[in-house]
């Protein structure tokens, strides 16, 4: 280990070259090796060598990129693009999950944030400034810690939303993530994230995941995002029949089957219940499709 560079896994699993100067290597196989992961690189140990990688030449954590079928019937691995894409490496190491989110904090929690939280918080626009930043990767969810002592937990399996854009910040245009999350009350929020470039492309690329955790392919009946949106707007679940103009006990059905479909997390029975970020997701589509039709 170097000065200053403090191991952080080191575990077994395959590794490739998919792209190199641009070229895709359809012929490219898997090699066995060791996948070592500290604060600084990378090294990737197999019988043909050893090869070390910066962490700061990483430019993005991408999906998946089957340049072949052998690497196509690999499930899980994690692509590392070098020289704004010109390069590819594969890893796909045995503990994916846990290596997936070291390397993220690896990537990530050296970096200097601005964030402005909650910079929306129940659908109203909050009058909060940006402030310096720290982020934390772990199991579960990212957190964020403010210069000011704020502490923000993104957990990334309450992600409803994900939105990029341009605003400024700090008197200066600058690339924004608006990520709706709940906070530790069940309030739906929207934090802001800005901060370098390529930071802010790997921290897009992780909350993606969490995104991905809750989009829904559900046929929702239009009673049934009635409910939703109702939620949504902050009408209490007791007084959804009154509401709506529905009896309880077909409320209840609702309720139960929106739960089965993990749209809604149950509180305590009877029937008290809150939305969850696939709920927070779908009725928002819901809303903008209504709008859309008036």
């Amino acid at each position: 280990m170097q000065p200053g560079e403090t191991k952080i896994a080191d575990t077994r699993g395959e590794f490739l070259r998919a792209l190199r100067d641009g070229r895709e290597r359809n012929d490219a196989g898997w090699t066995n090796g060791r996948i070592l992961l500290s604060n600084k690189r990378i090294v990737l140990a197999g019988t043909g060598g050893k090869r070390t990688f910066r962490l700061d030449a990483i430019d993005r954590v991408g999906g998946r990129f089957d340049v072949n079928q052998r690497v196509a019937t690999v499930s899980d691995y994690l692509a590392l693009q070098f020289d704004d894409g010109e390069n590819v490496i594969l890893i796909a190491p045995a503990d994916f999950e846990e290596f997936e989110m070291d390397l993220y904090d690896a990537l990530l929690s050296s970096t200097k944030f601005l964030v402005r939280h909650p910079a929306v918080e129940g659908g109203v626009v909050q009058n909060t400034e940006w402030e310096g930043a720290r982020m934390k990767v772990e199991e579960e969810s990212v957190s964020v810690a403010t210069v000011s002592g704020t502490f923000v937990e993104i957990r990334l399996d309450d992600i409803g939303d994900i939105e990029m854009g341009r605003r400024t910040v700090r008197e200066e245009p600058r690339e924004v993530i608006e990520v709706e999350h709940s906070d530790s009350e069940g309030t739906s929020v929207q934090t802001y994230v800005s901060g370098p470039e390529r930071a802010v492309s790997i921290l897009k690329s992780l909350l993606r995941i969490g995104e991905e955790q809750t989009e829904t392919s559900l046929d929702l009946s239009m009673q049934d995002k009635q409910v939703l949106m109702a939620l949504y707007s902050g009408v209490s679940p007791f007084d959804i029949p009154q509401f709506l103009g529905i009896d309880v006990d077909q409320v209840e059905e609702l309720f139960v089957r929106l739960i089965d479909h993990d749209v809604l997390d149950e509180v305590r029975i009877r029937h008290e219940v809150e939305l969850n970020a696939r709920g927070r997701s779908i009725a928002a589509d819901a809303i903008d499709e209504q709008g859309a039709e008036m």
